[in-house]
C-alpha cells in the first residue's frame, strides 16, 4: 500500500481533483446552475443571452474540455516540477563525475520516493569521494615509492614515446631531465650499443656495458601490456654492479669453504694411512705396505684433480685468436655434442681461439642439453652483427628465474647439486678476455638464449 506522502499518492490525488473538476463542470453546465441562470436572465430581466436554456451532453463536453486542458496542463507542471529540477541537477552531477569531481550533491528534504533518490545520490557521491581519496593516497605512495626506486624505469607507449619515466631513468637516459613524450628509440642512440641491442631484443637479458669510466652491469626486464586499451611497454634497468660484487665476496667465501672440506677429506686420510704405513713399517709387516701407498697415491690424485679443476680457471691462457672457417669448426663441434643448426653457415671466417670457443660451445650445449627441453630444440645459430659475431646457443627449458639470472655468470655459482659453477663463469671469462661478452636472456615461448659475442676480427681481414 503506497504511503501517504508517495509520489504515487500525490499523483493520484491531482488525477482525482481533475476527475472532480470535470464532473463539477459537466453537471454545472448541462443541468445546475448554467440552464437556470440562463432562463432567469431570459424570463425576469428580459435578457436575450443567445444561448439555450438546456445544454445537451456535447455541449457539457466541450465545456468541460475547455476548463480541463488548461487545469490539466497546470496539474501537470505541478506533478512534474520536482522531477524536473531532480533531473536537472542529476544531469549536472552525471557532468562532474564525468570530469572527475564528485564534490557535487543534491540538497532536497523529501519524504518520497524522489527523496530516497536524492539520498542514495548523496551516499554514492560519497563513497565516490572516499574512494577518490584513497587512490590518490596510494597513487601518491606508488609513485613515490616509483620514483625513489633505485630501478631506472621506462613506460612508453605504441609509438616508442616514453609516457612515464622515474628518477632514476632521467638520470641514465637525459642527465635528468624528463622524459615524458620523447622517442625512446632516439634516445637509446646516446647509450651503449650493447644496451640499445638488448632493448631492441625485447627480452630479458643480463649484460656488462662500459659507462662513466667504468663497467656496469645491467639487468634488463622488458613487458608488454594493455594500458587504458592501448598497447605498452615497460622496460626496467637494475643496476646489479654492486649487488654483483657482494655477489663475489659470498662466491669466494663458498669457494674457500668448498677447497677447505676437500683438502680435509683427503688430507686426513693421506695423514692417517701414512702413520699406519708407518707403524707397519715398523712392525715389519711389509706385505700391506703397498695396498696403504696405492690408497694415499688414490687420494693424492683425487686431491690433484679437484686443484687442477679450479686452477684451470684461476689460469686461464691468453687466446691465442686465428681466422677460423666455419663448416671445419662446426664439423668438429658436432663431434663432441649433438645440436641443430639454425641458420646457414656463414661464409666469412671467425678470429677467435678454437680450442676455447670450442671447449665454450661444448659446456653451453652440454647445459642445455640438461635444461630439460626437447633435445631437438637445442639449437646452434651463429649471426654476424655489425663488427661481432653472435654465436647464440638456445634450448626450450624452464629458463632462468631473475634471481639465477642475475647471478649465472659469478664464479661458482650452481643450482645443479653436483656443479662446479664453472661453466658460465669459464665462457664468460673466454670471452672477455676475446674483447667479447656473454649475455643471458629467456626466450618468449620458454627457454634460454646464451648469446656468445665475439669481435668479427675484420681488422685482421
Amino acid at each position: 500500500m503506497p504511503r501517504l506522502n508517495s509520489l504515487e499518492t500525490r499523483l493520484t490525488a491531482l488525477l482525482a481533483l481533475a476527475g472532480v473538476a470535470g464532473a463539477l463542470i459537466y453537471v454545472g453546465v448541462t443541468q445546475w446552475p448554467l440552464p437556470q441562470i440562463i432562463g432567469w436572465l431570459h424570463r425576469d430581466l428580459a435578457i436575450n443571452v443567445r444561448a439555450p436554456t438546456q445544454v445537451g451532453a456535447y455541449g457539457g463536453l466541450l465545456a468541460s474540455l475547455l476548463v480541463l486542458l488548461p487545469l490539466a496542463f497546470w496539474l501537470a507542471g505541478l506533478a512534474m516540477a520536482p522531477v524536473k529540477r531532480l533531473l536537472r541537477a542529476l544531469e549536472g552531477a552525471v557532468a562532474s563525475y564525468r570530469d572527475g569531481d564528485f564534490s557535487f550533491s543534491i540538497a532536497a528534504d523529501r519524504g518520497d520516493e524522489l527523496g530516497t533518490l536524492i539520498r542514495m545520490h548523496n551516499a554514492l557521491g560519497q563513497t565516490l569521494r572516499e574512494q577518490r581519496q584513497h587512490l590518490v593516497q596510494r597513487e601518491l605512495l606508488l609513485d613515490t615509492v616509483v620514483q625513489n626506486t633505485p630501478v631506472a624505469l621506462v613506460l612508453t607507449n605504441a609509438s616508442g614515446r616514453v609516457t612515464y619515466a622515474n628518477i632514476a631513468a632521467r638520470h641514465l637516459f637525459n642527465e635528468g631531465r624528463s622524459l615524458n613524450g620523447l622517442d625512446f628509440n632516439e634516445l637509446l642512440d646516446d647509450v651503449p650499443p650493447p644496451l640499445r641491442r638488448a632493448v631492441e631484443s625485447g627480452e630479458d637479458a643480463l649484460l656488462s656495458v662500459e659507462m662513466d669510466g667504468g663497467e656496469e652491469t645491467f639487468h634488463l626486464s622488458q613487458r608488454a601490456f594493455r594500458l587504458q586499451g592501448q598497447p605498452h611497454r615497460l622496460q626496467l634497468f637494475r643496476r646489479m654492479t654492486r649487488e654483483l660484487s657482494r655477489q663475489e665476496v659470498t662466491t669466494w667465501k663458498r669457494v674457500i669453504r668448498v677447497i677447505s672440506h676437500e683438502l680435509n677429506n683427503s688430507l686426513a686420510p693421506i695423514s692417517s694411512l701414512a702413520h699406519s704405513g708407518a707403524e707397519l713399517a715398523r712392525r715389519g709387516d711389509l706385505a700391506r705396505l703397498p695396498g696403504v701407498f696405492a690408497t694415499i697415491g688414490e687420494r693424492a690424485r683425487h686431491l690433484h684433480s679437484f686443484i687442477a679443476g679450479y686452477a684451470s680457471f684461476a689460469k686461464l691462457p691468453a687466446p691465442q685468436p686465428q681466422k677460423i672457417e666455419w663448416p671445419a669448426f662446426l664439423d668438429s663441434l658436432a663431434l663432441h655434442c649433438r645440436y641443430r643448426l639454425a641458420g646457414a653457415v656463414p661464409t666469412q671466417p671467425g678470429w677467435f681461439d678454437a680450442v676455447q670457443i670450442e671447449q665454450v660451445l661444448i659446456n653451453l650445449i652440454k647445459n642445455a642439453h640438461e635444461a630439460g627441453g626437447d633435445e631437438d630444440e637445442v639449437t646452434l645459430s651463429l649471426l654476424l652483427v655489425g663488427h661481432e659475431w653472435r654465436i647464440e646457443v638456445a634450448d626450450r627449458g624452464p629458463g632462468m628465474s631473475e634471481t639465477v639470472l642475475a647471478q649465472a655468470l659469478l664464479p661458482f655459482y650452481s643450482t645443479k647439486r653436483s656443479g662446479t659453477g664453472l661453466g658460465l663463469a669459464l665462457a664468460r671469462e673466454i670471452a672477455e678476455a676475446h674483447g667479447g661478452r656473454v649475455a643471458l636472456a629467456n626466450r618468449e615461448k620458454g627457454g634460454l638464449r646464451v648469446s656468445l659475442l665475439l669481435p668479427s676480427g675484420a681488422a685482421h681481414g
